[in-house]
């Protein structure tokens, strides 16, 4: 889960994307985020302090791009 706003590739904090890529030991990541209907949006590069594991008791949600 993204933990700032990548106004760039049209990501907002909370956007939920997957690792794809893992860089440096867990430094950066390649993550790439989906629209509901498996489109890709975005595949950016993040520093470890930029996403976050999601929590068990989450629930995602929806805004459109």
């Amino acid at each position: 889960m993204l933990n700032r706003d990548v106004p760039e590739e049209g990501l907002v904090v909370g956007d939920v994307g997957t690792v794809v890529h893992v860089y440096e030991d867990g430094k950066c990541f390649e993550v790439e985020f989906l629209t509901l209907s498996g489109r890709t949006v975005a595949v950016a590069t993040l520093d470890a302090d930029d996403v976050r594991e999601v929590g068990e008791r989450e629930v995602l949600h929806v805004r459109a791009v």
